[in-house]
C-alpha cells in the first residue's frame, strides 16, 4: 500500500513501513508542512502495532538537505519561530522514541535538520556517495532537531561538540568511521532490506522492549537539550553573524563573521 501526502510519501509492506521525504525539486528541505505531515505520520505508525520496523528516505536526489532557509527568513516574530520549533520537536520526540525499530536510509545530503532526524533512528545507514553535514554553523545557528543529544550520544560530547564547530560535509565513509552513521554502503536498498531481514530472524518484540527502555532512562535529558535548542536558536537568529551568514548562502560567498 503506498501513499501520497503532500510532501511525504508512505509505503506499508507487511509489518514494515518506507516513509519518503517528498519535496525533491528543494532536496527535500523541511519546511512547516513537512514537518506538520511527518508528526502526524510518525504518530499514526507509533498507533499501528502491526508495523514493527520503520524506514525513512527521501525521494529524489537527497535524503534532506536541512530546514527550509527561505521559509525560515520569513519567520520574523518569536512567537512563529518558537511554534515552529516545537513542531520540529514533537516530531524527533515521536521519531525517537517510537515503539519501533528504525533505519535511515540516507541517499544524497543528510545536512543540518535533515541528519539530526536521521540521528533520532535507531540505525542509519548510507549510499557511498552521500554527504553528511551538521553544518548549522555556516549559517551561525546551533543544531537543532535534538541534534546537540543525538551527535553526542552517537560520538561523546567532546567530538561531537569540535563537529557541530567545523561544520565540516563529509564522505560517508569518515561519517562511518566517526560512527556518526552505521554503514556506507555501495547498494543502499539492498543493504537496508538486508537489514530488515536480519531483524526479523530475531525477537524483535524484545528489541523494542529495550529501546523503550533506554528512551525512558534518556528522556530527562533529551528533552531538556529540545528546549535549549529552541531557546538558543531563536538568540542566535537575533545576531549579526547569523544575518551575515544567510546573506553569504545566499550570494553564493565565504560569509565574514565578526563574532557579533
Amino acid at each position: 500500500m503506498i501513499s501520497t501526502y503532500e510532501t511525504i510519501q508512505l509505503e506499508i509492506k507487511d509489518d514494515t513501513a518506507y516513509l519518503h521525504f517528498n519535496r525533491p525539486d528543494s532536496l527535500n528541505a523541511l519546511n512547516t508542512e513537512m514537518i506538520s505531515e511527518l508528526a502526524d505520520l510518525l504518530k499514526a505508525i507509533t498507533m499501528n502495532d502491526d508495523i514493527k520496523i520503520l524506514v525513512v528516505s527521501g525521494n529524489g536526489r537527497a535524503f534532506s538537505a536541512g530546514g527550509d532557509i527561505k521559509e525560515m527568513l520569513a519567520m520574523e516574530e518569536e512567537k512563529g519561530f518558537a511554534s515552529f520549533m516545537d513542531q520540529i520537536n514533537e516530531a524527533v520526540s515521536i521519531l525517537t522514541g517510537m515503539p519501533k525499530l528504525t533505519i535511515a536510509a540516507i541517499n544524497g545530503p543528510a545536512a543540518g535538520l535533515g541528519l539530526s532526524l536521521a540521528l533520532a533512528c535507531d540505525y542509519i545507514m548510507s549510499d557511498m556517495d552521500s554527504k553528511i553535514a551538521m553544518n548549522f554553523i555556516g549559517i551561525g545557528l546551533v543544531p537543532d532537531g535534538g541534534g546537540h543529544y543525538l551527535l553526542q550520544r552517537r560520538i561523546g560530547q567532546n567530538k561531537a561538540k569540535k563537529l557541530i564547530w567545523e561544520g565540516k560535509v563529509m564522505a560517508a565513509e569518515e561519517a562511518a568511521e566517526l560512527g556518526i552513521i552505521d554503514e556506507a554502503v555501495p547498494q543502499l536498498e539492498l543493504a537496508v532490506e538486508r537489514k530488515i531481514a536480519e531483524w526479523k530472524k530475531k525477537p524483535i518484540l524484545a528489541m523494542i522492549k529495550t529501546k523503550k527502555i533506554y528512551t525512558e532512562l534518556n528522556r530527562p535529558d533529551f528533552n531538556k537539550s529540545l528546549e535549549l535548542e529552541k531557546h538558543g536558536q531563536w538568540k542566535m537568529r537575533q545576531t549579526k553573524d547569523h544575518l551575515e551568514g544567510i546573506r553569504a548562502f545566499v550570494e553564493k560567498r565565504t560569509p565574514q563573521f565578526r563574532g557579533e
